[in-house]
């Protein structure tokens, strides 16, 4: 969301995917937050709040890393199996359907039959690939990209804690700079999805109150 973050991991994670990494830390953090504000009354350790927020994110923005590892090898190995069936084609309107199977279908029907049989003669021609799916440095860079997001996204709201020595008050501001980065984040959706920026911004900041509601609802 930040412009490091766009500089850093703008070429490899599309705006969708840092938009709902930062959503996902920010819920994450609140329904901690939210948890252990209602379970501690008035006796909030703020030691307790700041080591259980910033590493239950951390451990999080891991687990999201690996798991956009995991994607993006699946993603690779059916991009293999797409040219594999697109090679064995043994006709073009064989490889038509593989290619529209992979695009859509409006624009599938608008490549000629003699590109298609063209583009298949080619493949035939190719090695067999000499490897299955391989991760590479961008999918590792995209990997600690979420990481970071999901860790990064916690601070704003962990700040007041560290600056104002009541808790309570602190509870108070964190939630408030939650609600501005709700907007923020539903802003730009909205830019992103071609909605209304201020409509998705406010939108968002009831649905992402709603999920940590129903989340410290069902016990954090």
């Amino acid at each position: 969301m930040s412009e490091a973050s766009d500089s850093l991991f703008g070429s490899v994670l599309d705006p969708m995917e840092r938009i709902s990494e930062t959503l996902f830390g920010l819920i994450m953090a609140l329904t901690f937050i939210c948890s252990l504000g209602i379970a501690a009354g008035s006796n909030i350790n703020l030691q307790t709040m700041l080591i259980g927020v910033l590493g239950c994110n951390l451990a999080w923005g891991i687990v999201d890393g690996g798991l956009y590892l995991l994607g993006r090898i699946n993603s690779r190995g059916g991009e293999i199996r797409m040219l594999q069936a697109m090679r064995q084609a043994p006709d073009s309107e064989t490889v038509r359907s593989v290619i529209a199977g992979a695009l859509p279908e409006e624009l599938a029907v608008f490549l000629p039959a003699q590109q298609l049989e063209a583009m298949r003669q080619k493949l035939q021609l190719l090695p067999e690939p000499s490897h299955g799916p391989r991760l590479t440095k961008r999918d590792w860079t995209g990997a600690l990209g979420l990481c970071l997001l999901s860790f990064l996204s916690t601070f704003p709201v962990v700040i007041p804690f560290l600056f104002l020595s009541d808790a309570r008050v602190a509870l108070r501001v964190s939630y408030a700079v939650a609600i501005v980065m709700l907007f923020c984040c539903g802003y730009v959706f909205g830019i992103q999805s071609g909605l209304r920026p201020w409509a998705a911004g406010f939108v968002m900041v009831a649905v992402g109150g709603m999920l940590v509601g129903i989340a410290v609802a069902l016990g954090g």
